[in-house]
């Protein structure tokens, strides 16, 4: 046992250790189960090599007899273990703190007081008052704290920030975080706080993102260059739940920083088996991906792919060694100031969302049983792609994004109107119609897919206006003869509306480029009608002026050389189509309609097969019959319709002339054929 002497007081301890010099750092234990194993483990390692001393250890559940040397004191409390160390002849240095989330900042504020260094398990604090009040307490004491996110150890951090630096992967255009991890039933009853947002009215803030894979999140946001509180912009959190708990187990997380980068962070504990978590930089010429419980990178850049394995700090010998050379800590808690800004947001949001019970399948008996969340891996990576959360995605399952305005038809809506303010910048955001329905409910567009983020439902885009790529993605340029990552991406924005006409909206649109300018104006009106009991029309007409006095250039890749690749103008993304089946009076199937003018173009199948929302529907685009434009056509690669308005070249659009182009789609539940399309089109009149 530690011996006490009589006529030592608490506020001599700092000069104490300091007139020791080089004596053995002293270690006091907070919680000897659980994670308080491993630290066990370790601090036998350390004190085997004389890097240490164990002296003391508080838990209300003390460990096994003969586990601890005879020399190790044993208390139930920090209060009793700070106690008894308050006059000891040779009292702890460091205190470690392996305890339930919720005693975190108490325990580190009463050991700080005291006079101790602290090492404390992740998360370090369960809400950003808490963390101020930990910061204070370490600034007041001059004391280090450590916290146990160990992944900020690993040798791979400081040669992925020289890679990016260097360019090594061209410009970043973000960074994800993924974690897809299994846990069961008998996970969140390993202790009374497990899955618990609060507990008897104090937080605990336990769940995928705060706590499971909180490396994930720390690990993110240290090679996103955010640190401290300063360096968050902004937190968004997407929340929900399979298990039977209080806190979240699938999220998606997007942290802006300070200086402009995106994270995103996609986390799951309802995975279909366990895959090793991992945080990607993704860059203009290729990504870096970090497996950091391997300590293990992958850099992918078109020259090839290479792997290598790195080492590892221990975060306690760091602080060993920080309190000896004033060297910083890697881990130190104002640094954690950041992931506290992503546990706060997560606090203070709506309780996570249950996720149905259709979109889960439970696998194993009993204690052992987990769920596995319905095609979670595509989604994560949908996800990551697009910097977009569940809901924005329109996952079935997800909390639902009221649109701008729902269009509607005799009583059925139809249409969404969605206007683009959460599309990540390098997709061009702006206005589009999705998800547009037949009369039966049968949902005939997609937006941000995997294959294309970039492509959203039924609008307009361009890939070349004067230079200014308003499509997204990479843009095809002649001078490189390939589609390359250029930050030359606008914007699309409604600057005035005029819905007061029943099946009517017309809008006033500004083009803007990277720099906020305006580059073109847009006149557009969206029309939408009836047709039959099973069949309804819509028509885009858009008009395109300078927004200058000088003429504009409309270009495409096809204009730009890109062989048969004149995308651009009007563009409708369908979703996933079985059996489908494309014609046109110019042919049939993608190569006979592809690049043709013609007065119409059918695509027919069955929409969203194997999902519950299924059916047969028929989609038929009228041109005006004096339009000259091919049909852009892709059925094999991706499903996709368009109206090219720059093919093979360039299109000018003059000051007092603009372009103008109108289309109509008719949206028809059921499988038609040509005789009942063009009695339709017949029907319709003249749409010119």
């Amino acid at each position: 046992m530690i011996s006490h002497s009589a006529t030592a007081e608490p506020g001599s301890r700092p000069e104490h250790r300091s007139a020791a010099g080089t004596a053995v750092p002293r270690i006091a234990l907070v919680g000897v189960h659980g994670f308080g194993e491993r630290h066990l483990a370790n601090l036998a390692r350390l004190e085997e090599a004389g890097a240490l001393e164990l002296v003391a250890v508080a838990d209300p559940n003390p460990p096994a007899p003969g586990r601890l040397k005879e020399t190790v004191a044993v208390f139930p409390d920090l209060n009793s273990l700070l106690a008894a160390q308050a006059t000891a002849d040779a009292p702890a240095d460091i205190a470690i703190l392996a305890t339930p989330i919720q005693t975190h900042a108490p325990l580190a504020t009463a050991a700080l007081a005291a006079g101790l260094d602290v090492y404390v398990e992740k998360p370090p604090v369960a809400s950003l008052a808490q963390f101020n009040d930990v910061l204070a307490a370490a600034e007041a004491s001059g004391r280090l704290v450590q916290v146990g996110f160990q992944s900020l150890g690993s040798h791979a951090l400081p040669a992925i920030r020289t890679l990016v630096e260097s360019g090594g992967i061209g410009t970043v255009l973000g960074l994800s975080a993924s974690g897809r991890w299994v846990r069961t039933k008998a996970y969140f009853k390993r202790s009374r706080w497990a899955g618990k947002r609060s507990l008897e009215g104090i937080d605990v803030v336990d769940g995928v993102a705060t706590n499971a894979l909180a490396h994930a999140v720390a690990t993110a946001l240290h090679m996103a260059g955010a640190h401290t509180l300063a360096d968050v912009a902004s937190v968004e959190t997407d929340l929900y739940r399979a298990h039977e708990t209080e806190s979240d187990d699938t999220s998606v997380i997007r942290v802006r920083t300070a200086h402009g980068t995106t994270l995103l962070c996609t986390l799951t504990l309802c995975a279909p088996a366990q895959v090793n978590p991992s945080v990607t930089v993704h860059g203009t010429r290729g990504e870096i991906t970090f497996f950091y419980t391997e300590d293990e990178v992958v850099v992918s850049t078109p020259d090839g792919e290479r792997r290598e394995k790195y080492g590892r700090t221990d975060l306690l010998e760091n602080l060993l060694e920080a309190r000896s050379t004033r060297s910083p800590l890697l881990s130190s808690v104002a640094d954690t100031g950041a992931f506290t800004s992503v546990l706060e947001a997560i606090r203070t949001s709506p309780a996570p969302e249950p996720i149905g019970s259709a979109h889960i399948t439970w696998e194993g008996d009993g204690d052992d049983a987990h769920p596995v969340v319905h095609g979670i891996a595509g989604l994560f990576d949908r996800a990551a792609k697009a910097q977009a959360t569940f809901a924005e995605l329109g996952v079935p399952w997800a909390r639902q994004l009221p649109p701008v305005r729902t269009l509607t038809v005799d009583g059925h809506p139809v249409a969404d109107y969605q206007d683009g303010s959460h599309i990540r910048a390098v997709s061009s955001p702006r206005p589009y119609l999705h998800p547009v329905r037949t009369l039966a409910g049968t949902v005939v567009t997609d937006h941000q897919p995997l294959d294309h983020v970039w492509h959203l439902g039924a609008g307009v885009a361009l890939q070349d206006v004067d230079g200014v790529n308003f499509w997204g993605g990479r843009t095809y340029t002649r001078e490189a003869g390939q589609y390359v990552w250029r930050p030359d991406h606008g914007s699309i924005a409604v600057t005035g509306t005029d819905a007061g006409q029943e099946g009517r909206l017309e809008e006033h649109l500004s083009w803007n480029g990277p720099d906020g300018g305006p580059v073109l104006v847009e006149e557009r009106r969206w029309s939408w009608t009836g047709v039959s009991a099973s069949a309804w029309r819509l028509t885009l007409d858009f008009a395109l002026s300078p927004a200058g006095e000088q003429p504009v250039s409309l270009g495409s890749p096809g204009s730009n050389g890109r062989f048969e690749g004149g995308y651009g103008g009007f563009f409708w993304r369908l979703p996933e189509c079985g059996g489908a089946n494309v014609w046109s009076p110019a042919g049939t199937g993608e190569a006979g309609v592809h690049g043709a003018a013609s007065r119409w173009l059918a695509w027919t199948g069955t929409f969203g097969a194997g999902t519950d929302g299924a059916g047969d529907a028929t989609l038929v685009f009228i041109a005006p019959e004096s339009s000259t434009d091919p049909w852009f056509v892709r059925v094999d690669g991706y499903p996709g319709v368009g109206q090219s308005l720059a093919w093979d070249s360039p299109v000018i659009a003059e000051p007092g002339s603009p372009v103008r182009r109108s289309i109509s789609v008719l949206v028809a539940d059921g499988i038609l054929g040509t005789t009942d399309i063009e009695a339709l089109i017949t029907q319709q009149g003249d749409l010119s």
